[in-house]
């Protein structure tokens, strides 16, 4: 998340690209600051700033107050985080215009409220000539999105589950958005550090640098990022540092409205950060246990004196070693977007991303056992790879979007994205494992090398608005998508002397040298082509003043061909294919007073299949389906959020071999659709601002899965299934915490929290088990200015000993990280 000194220059072109690219922007004529008829700002202009609202507002943070007040007056606020950090609002009440409130609340501190060209209003300090702004707060209606700059752990809007810009509140499914506020306070970096954190998702390891992410016991593999669909493969792909994000959003359940092929588990949408309406900056500089080294640039604002061309740009550079032995992460960032206002209602937008991670000494296959999957005694540091082994990647995107606000207040919208990702990778993993004569365990070492060049590219447009029907304002969206993807892999076998072989060994004894073996490049190779055409809508009809019902639906063809070379003989070909599958979305809820609701909703989504039919065709797809009923609240004004959801999943047609009698003559295998696993379980989960200053996010989760037929043994990479229960490898209940309070009156300066992870066991069929254990985690801060703060993050405090993911006797046994610390210094200008 954090910046380097010394950059690499490839990210560069990219830059020169997208200031080429926006050359014709930066030179069009057009108004310096003109407001589209339907912006809030020119609201707000044409009310004028004495129109009186009326106001009842408690004594609380001064930030929450600001965005009140002009959440009221449907006015655009520039907000500066640093400037009202630790101040307290007095209670605001009775008939104000906005510039009374604003007063009211600014009253006892040296700041000021004022008006700029533009029509929105700006915080300064009032015994100064300059301004320096941070984190601006758009405020454009009831439920921003944005949480940078909020000091919050909850958001009011959303859109991952329908497409639709709802509150947590409005939306019918399990959600959880971990916001910019939270991803600091935890010292969060990666996607897998946010996956680790969020209630009812749980993260797993293939290999060292593969991570896996689980929901109700079903993988995911389908991320979005800013709402668009893209593959999640853990070989290739680098979503790059949290720096880049603004927050996370998270949704539990079926999400075949937004991404038509997939799993039932759920989606993870990651949304970048944006242009601000002001000058803002920030240099951030950590340091941390095993040689951790962070730092980070975060920059933008307006580029011309209009504002109506603005720029972002984050760089970052982390170089951390580990725990365990000769294993590092290099890894470096460059992110950069243009905004820019074309006319009064049509905005566009170009942006780019570089992600480069290099990880000599990344161990590709984890940790082997004893031949019964009992855990070898050795130190955590050991290593059961050589030293020479890595896997690098880096991926490249290019982003762009144009959103045309119609007179109407319908928005019209294009968004594209192309995504390069390559992958360098030498390893080993354990062929296998025995005890010899003396009773001691043995392990024998295989290797190979591989190189993968992944390509995505996805479109999406899109209509949206409100519609009058019954003497009520509707939502709607309609749109349509197109998506491809790309493989071309290559790669061979390592061996010593001929010999697949490449080293045999006494893990109790620790890792020898083993010299670097001869590879066969070019003996294994793969190619994969997809493609998914969609159309889709959804609306949300008010079916009076207490009742809410979202309809939604999505048709898709989608089809998908992977073959697999040993040398220059085809095998392993596979075909898969859905033509206009459709996929329902209902949603319902009831709003039972001014902060609770009841919801129910069904979803679904589907997995198209390759596995040969008894006939000679294909099986049909997958399908998974959500069954969820919840009551959720919401308190003090948005700033809080709780729910609790009971919720089945139902995944059918899985694939099920059947006799070679029962096949076509000439084939060596043919299956019928027979299995079907059921996941069901509750969550519990709160979120935001419990008193003035005290921020919590905690969950809890119980999913269970065991298979509803015995016809089926099928188990996706990764997952595990002993008898009837599926999914061994994933807990049933998880406990998550997270929270943070700042010291009241002269002490509020400094914070203090905690996070805490519980769970019960994993095992495995093999043999490996983890009991239930829980790690606990402090972290602290200090303000020592307006601009300058510091941050303490210490995780594992009591140094638990434990394996965070278990697999075979012979792979993807981690160890868990031990206690460890992080110091962050955040300097905003």
């Amino acid at each position: 998340m954090k910046m380097s000194i010394v950059l690499s220059l490839k990210p560069l072109p990219l830059a020169l690209a997208i200031s080429l690219l926006a050359a014709p922007v930066l030179l069009a004529p057009g108004p310096a600051q003109a407001q589209s008829p339907g912006n809030p700002a020119d609201t707000a202009a044409r009310q004028g700033p004495q129109v009186r609202h009326p106001f009842n507002l408690p004594a609380q943070p001064l930030a929450h107050t600001l965005t009140q007040i002009a959440e009221a007056g449907q006015a655009r606020l520039s907000l500066d985080a640093t400037l009202v950090r630790n101040l307290q609002a007095p209670a605001i009440r009775g008939e104000l215009s906005m510039e009374e409130a604003w007063r009211t609340a600014l009253s006892g501190t040296d700041l000021a409220i004022r008006r700029t060209g533009s029509g929105a209003w700006t915080v300064e300090k009032g015994l100064q000539d300059s301004v320096t702004s941070l984190a601006p707060i758009m405020i454009r209606g009831a439920h921003p999105a944005t949480t940078e700059g909020s000091m919050s752990y909850t958001t009011g809007s959303m859109s991952t589950a329908t497409r639709l810009p709802l509150s947590i509140r409005e939306t019918p499914q399990s959600v959880t958005v971990i916001t910019r506020q939270r991803i600091e306070d935890q010292g969060l970096g990666s996607l897998s550090d946010v996956v680790q954190a969020t209630p009812g998702l749980t993260l797993t390891r293939w290999g060292g640098e593969r991570y896996r992410f689980t929901s109700r016991n079903f993988q995911i593999n389908t991320l979005m990022v800013d709402g668009l669909p893209i593959q999640y493969e853990e070989a290739a792909l680098s979503t790059g540092a949290l720096s880049m994000y603004d927050r996370v959003e998270v949704m539990r359940g079926a999400a075949g409205l937004m991404e038509g092929a997939g799993t039932p588990g759920g989606s993870i949408n990651l949304m970048r950060k944006r242009p601000t309406d002001a000058f803002q900056g920030e240099f951030t500089a950590s340091a941390g246990s095993w040689d951790n080294g962070l730092g980070s640039l975060d920059m933008g604002g307006p580029i011309n004196e209009a504002g109506t061309l603005r720029g972002r740009t984050v760089l970052s550079y982390q170089d951390k070693g580990s725990f365990i032995d000769e294993y590092r992460n290099k890894r470096t960032l460059f992110y950069g977007i243009l905004e820019a206002d074309l006319t009064p209602s049509l905005t566009a937008t170009l942006g780019a991303s570089y992600s480069k991670e290099d990880n000599p000494g990344v161990d590709w296959n984890g940790r082997g056992t004893w031949p019964d999957g009992r855990f070898l005694g050795i130190p955590r540091s050991q290593r059961m790879s050589p030293d020479w082994s890595y896997w690098d990647r880096r991926s490249t995107t290019l982003f762009t979007d144009i959103e045309y606000r119609l007179d109407n207040g319908w928005i019209a919208r294009a968004a594209a994205t192309t995504l390069d990702s390559r992958m360098s990778m030498l390893g080993t993993f354990i062929r296998g494992n025995s005890v010899n004569a003396q009773g001691q365990p043995v392990i024998d070492l295989g290797g190979g090398a591989y190189k993968y060049d992944r390509t995505q590219r996805s479109l999406d447009a899109s209509l949206s608005g409100q519609y009058e029907l019954w003497g009520q304002s509707h939502d709607f969206v309609l749109g349509a998508s197109y998506r491809r993807s790309r493989w071309n892999d290559t790669g061979g076998p390592a061996t010593q002397n001929g010999n697949f072989t490449i080293g045999t060994f006494n893990p109790l004894t620790g890792m020898p040298d083993i010299a670097m073996p001869q590879i066969g490049w070019g003996l294994w190779s793969r190619q994969a082509r997809m493609t998914q055409t969609s159309a889709y809508g959804s609306t949300r009809a008010h079916l009076g003043d207490a009742t809410h019902l979202i309809l939604g639906g999505r048709l898709d063809w989608y089809e998908n061909e992977q073959i697999q070379y040993d040398g220059d003989w085809p095998y392993g070909g596979t075909k898969q294919k859905a033509t206009r599958r459709f996929t329902p979305y209902i949603g319902l809820i009831r709003d039972l007073d001014e902060h609770h609701s009841v919801y129910a909703s069904w979803t679904s989504i589907f997995n198209p299949e390759s596995y040969p039919s008894a006939d000679g065709g294909t099986l049909p797809p997958q399908v998974g389906h959500n069954y969820e009923l919840g009551l959720k609240g919401e308190y003090l004004d948005g700033r809080l959020n709780a729910s609790i959801a009971v919720f089945r999943i139902d995944l059918e047609n899985l694939p099920d071999e059947l006799p070679i009698i029962a096949c076509v003559q000439g084939m060596n295998s043919c299956y019928q659709s027979a299995g079907k696993v059921r996941s069901q379980g509750f969550e519990l989960e709160i979120g935001g601002e419990l008193l003035p200053g005290w921020q919590l996010a905690a969950g809890y989760t119980y999913a269970s899965a065991k298979r509803r037929s015995d016809a089926s043994g099928y188990d996706p990479i990764g997952t595990y299934t002993m008898g009837k229960r599926y999914a061994t490898n994933i807990p049933r209940r998880q406990f998550k915490l997270s929270t943070t309070y700042r010291l009241p009156g002269d002490l509020n300066r400094w914070r203090i929290g905690a996070s805490l992870h519980a769970q019960d066991a994993i095992s495995s069929p093999w043999g490996p088990r983890q009991d239930g254990y829980a790690t606990v985690g402090l972290h602290a801060g200090y303000s020592a200015s307006r601009q300058l703060d510091f941050g303490l993050n210490i995780n594992n405090l009591f140094d638990r000993k434990y394996y965070s993911n278990i697999g075979s006797h012979t792979d993807a046994n981690f160890v868990g990280d031990p206690l460890n610390v992080l110091l962050t210094a955040r300097y905003r200008f």
